[in-house]
């Protein structure tokens, strides 16, 4: 427990933008320790730190250290005998997507002689993996994975009734009220509401998505990702006026970002907006251009910015 209120405060000290001032330093460190007599485990502990980080990054800016795309790291290396040692490290929604994947897959199955399954956890998980991997190969090959319709993930949100900023993932734990709303864009989420004792109070349909044709009618007038150009297949459909805020999921309030650039108009000072032309527009940061003078889509770059612009 010590530990944990050790690297709690240590992860919330990070957070901060700026020094964290004596009195709120104290605050939180008597929340955590007071979760931590009242019965909380460390993993809990933890996870309460995390949510306090992500409240301090949402308020004052800036991205949680778990949501941050750009330290995203995999790397596999052959080892001596003939087999791979993998080591990755990344951000809690690919992460997210991982397990929940592999989960689902991972279950005990028994032997062919009806006895139990003699596989140890982590065998189970490796098995899932391939059969990840092999499904992929196979949808490949007949053509079925197109570019136009990228798979989705089941995600599980809970959400505290009394605390809706306190959003936590079903396997990774807290995030962002930010990237709450990232993921309303383009990932099939399922909200559920829960009371202080983690009672399930209601749960909500997943978020509304793009349908395949609409990505199809976004994919021929926007052609790549309107902030840098990567192609289509690796763009998600991204709400200009954010789903979870109440904007229509439909063409004239829909474009296509990289996940890269999709995290970035979440968590920055970057706006997308609609123009007379029903095109997109990107404003950028008031820091990068005061007059935050409108760019357009990347594959309209070569236009001016005069006439339908105007």
């Amino acid at each position: 427990h010590v530990d944990a209120l050790v690297r709690g405060m240590a992860h919330v000290e990070k957070r901060s933008p700026e020094p964290l001032s004596e009195v709120s330093r104290i605050e939180h460190q008597l929340a955590l320790i007071a979760q931590a007599f009242a019965g909380a485990t460390p993993r809990e502990v933890l996870d309460t730190a995390r949510s306090i980080g992500n409240q301090i990054a949402d308020e004052q800016g800036g991205v949680p250290a778990g949501e941050d795309r750009t330290i995203n790291e995999w790397t596999s290396t052959p080892t001596d005998d003939g087999r791979l040692e993998v080591s990755a490290n990344l951000d809690i929604v690919i992460g997210e997507k991982l397990v929940s994947a592999i989960e689902s897959l991972a279950g005990k199955r028994p032997e062919p002689d009806g006895s139990e399954d003699a596989r140890s956890a982590g065998q189970r998980r490796a098995d899932a993996l391939e059969m990840i991997l092999d499904a992929a190969a196979r949808a490949a090959s007949s053509g079925v994975a197109d570019l136009v319709a990228a798979p989705k993930t089941q995600l599980n949100l809970t959400v505290p009734a009394d605390t809706p900023d306190a959003a936590a993932l079903q396997w990774l734990g807290p995030i962002s009220q930010t990237l709450a709303k990232t993921l309303s864009c383009d990932a099939t989420v399922t909200a559920i509401i829960v009371d202080g004792e983690k009672v399930r109070l209601d749960m909500g349909h997943p978020q509304r998505l793009f349908t395949h044709h609409q990505r199809r009618a976004l994919i021929v007038r926007d052609q790549c990702c309107v902030k840098c150009g990567a192609a289509a297949g690796y763009t998600q459909c991204h709400h200009v006026r954010h789903w979870a805020d109440g904007g229509p999921t439909d063409l004239d309030n829909g474009c296509l970002l990289c996940t890269s650039c999709h995290a970035q108009i979440h968590a920055s000072g970057w706006d997308i907006i609609m123009g007379a032309d029903r095109h997109p527009w990107l404003l950028p940061p008031v820091e990068q251009d005061p007059a935050r003078t409108p760019i357009p889509a990347y594959n309209r770059r070569t236009m001016r910015l005069d006439g339908v612009a105007a």
